[in-house]
């Protein structure tokens, strides 16, 4: 874990140029009682869903003290398979629904890296807003795809896994979460 995660900023991950050791926050930072419930992500032309998660009732909860490091690491963490396709997608529509716990959620923000072989590729910055106590949300975002050449297409499928992201997420610049993926192609 980072010494000095409380001072991370969106300024901070804005300049990460490569994903980050470890984790940035410890999941005791998550105050706010964030779940995230609900994950879609559809090709905005087709409406083909590509990928979709949610969580099944309510979930055993572990205490802190007795996770293991690979157990926080599973937790944080997501391996995407998606066909190679995905990559030539125009446009994304992806839908997120989660809970928030007993306290206001001002300003919730996430700012999702996405790295190639440590190089940044892309970023995304999406403002959640104000989330109130106690409340179920739902958030839907559509949003371009960069334009990839067959050779990068090429490049993607061949290094399985060497897609990787960092995704922040912070309630009035404050580091609250941080999650990671990785992510393989493969030709249909």
């Amino acid at each position: 874990m980072k010494e000095g995660w409380q001072k991370i900023t969106p300024q901070d991950v804005l300049t990460y140029e490569k994903p980050t050791d470890g984790f940035l926050c410890p999941l005791n930072a998550n105050t706010y009682g964030i779940e995230f419930l609900e994950f879609e992500i559809k090709d905005y032309d087709s409406n083909k869903c590509v990928f979709k998660v949610a969580r099944d009732g309510e979930a055993d909860v572990i205490p802190e003290h007795m996770l293991t490091p690979e157990m926080e690491e599973a937790m944080r963490s997501v391996r995407y398979h998606f066909d190679a396709d995905f990559l030539r997608f125009k446009t994304v529509r992806t839908s997120l629904k989660f809970s928030v716990g007993e306290n206001p959620v001002p300003n919730f923000r996430m700012i999702e890296r996405h790295y190639f072989k440590d190089k940044l590729i892309r970023n995304y910055d999406f403002p959640f807003g104000f989330c109130i106590p106690n409340s179920t949300n739902s958030w839907e975002t559509i949003y371009p795809m960069p334009e990839n050449s067959e050779e990068d297409i090429a490049e993607f499928v061949n290094n399985p896994y060497g897609h990787k992201s960092d995704s922040f997420y912070f309630v009035d610049d404050k580091l609250i979460m941080h999650n990671k993926a990785e992510y393989a192609f493969t030709q249909p």
